[in-house]
């Protein structure tokens, strides 16, 4: 059991124990108030670079299994807890949640006050933070932190290399890799598509080779307009086939027909937000992972309408295109962790396919 401490770039230190792996490391420091899914959040590809800190006091107590990746090499720089659980109880165990951070090279702090800490970021914003092990001057780390240099290529670095197919006997679905979840391969493969997974800087042309009936543009990590190579994208796609973007892709839809996002102080990052339809005044619980937002006066004069909206700050969680087969959300669908409320939209983007289909067919 050693001594592991958590520097924010505003001076503020909180001292722990440290698990994981051990080597000193330095990100943005983000919470997460889900109380369930950590597994998942680790291995959430729209974490990258992140320190996660989680809200529920206790992590850990059902251990780690297969399934329940949300990638193969998670890429979330640590995780911060109240208290960590060495010893999981829970027939799909297959290892302790430190003995998966070591696997994957990622420090943990436990033994910290993660409710102070996230007060803390949700009054201030979210900030670079620092791991350091053992004694330290904090003078100089402090110095350290101010001179990193924040990364731009977290899309790439969590994108697929080459393009790979899952195949199936419905719709052909191209999925744009700026970072998926699997949980959206679960959710199209559970409904029969074929899945053609391509990296993140495929072209229209390319895609089109594929001769696919829908594009569906993933989450992933990071601010929107270090994706230049996406704006071409959907706009030579848009009208030519349906397309329906999460997260991230809801936001580069957005870049793509003029619009703006904005970063917001500590983004929405749980399995709680109330966000409500605009059209039928429903409000669904939804899953969230995104530092992000769409600036609603952006849209003004432009082809996209807001579909839906968050109940806590008003932001944009959804558009649409006012004459073309295009939509996105901002929160995710699949969840993973999270409620379901939103999954039927899924769904939506299949029968959105069929009723396409039928037009050209007509």
């Amino acid at each position: 059991m050693s001594k592991r401490t958590l520097i924010l770039e505003d001076g503020m230190t909180f001292e722990g124990t440290a698990f994981g792996a051990t080597r000193v490391t330095m990100g943005e420091v983000v919470f997460q108030t889900g109380m369930t899914g950590y597994q998942e959040m680790l291995s959430d590809p729209s974490y990258c670079d992140q320190m996660i800190v989680l809200t529920n006091p206790l992590i850990g107590n059902y251990g780690i299994n297969r399934e329940d990746y949300e990638t193969t090499r998670p890429l979330a720089k640590a995780l911060i807890v109240r208290e960590v659980c060495h010893t999981p109880s829970n027939f799909r165990s297959q290892s302790s949640l430190a003995e998966a951070l070591e696997e994957f090279d990622i420090p943990g702090l436990t033994g910290v006050d993660t409710r102070q800490l996230t007060r803390h970021l949700r009054s201030k914003g979210v900030m670079r933070g620092l791991l350091v092990d053992g004694e330290f001057n904090l003078a100089d780390q402090l110095e350290r932190l101010h001179n990193m240099l924040l990364a731009t290529d977290q899309v790439q670095r969590a994108s697929t290399e080459r393009a790979y197919i899952i195949p199936g006997a419905g719709p052909r679905i191209v999925l744009v890799d700026f970072g998926a979840k699997l949980g959206i391969v679960r959710e199209l493969v559970r409904r029969g598509c074929e899945v053609v997974v391509v990296p993140y800087n495929v072209t229209a042309k390319e895609v089109l080779r594929y001769q696919p009936d829908g594009m569906m543009l993933s989450n992933g990590p990071g601010n929107p307009k270090d994706v230049p190579t996406a704006i071409p994208l959907i706009q030579e796609l848009t009208g030519k086939i349906v397309i329906f973007g999460i997260c991230l892709g809801h936001q580069l839809i957005a870049l793509a027909h003029g619009a703006d996002t904005f970063k917001l102080p500590f983004g929405h990052r749980g399995a709680n937000h109330p966000v409500q339809d605009l059209q039928t005044g429903h409000v669904s619980i939804t899953s969230q992972n995104h530092g992000y937002a769409v600036d609603e006066q952006s849209l003004n004069g432009f082809e996209l309408i807001v579909t839906h909206v968050a109940i806590n700050d008003g932001t944009v969680e959804g558009v649409r295109h006012r004459t073309e087969p295009v939509f996105s959300v901002q929160y995710h669908p699949e969840a993973s962790p999270g409620p379901m409320d939103a999954n039927d939209l899924f769904d939506q983007f299949l029968t959105e396919i069929t009723n396409q289909q039928e037009v050209t067919h007509a």
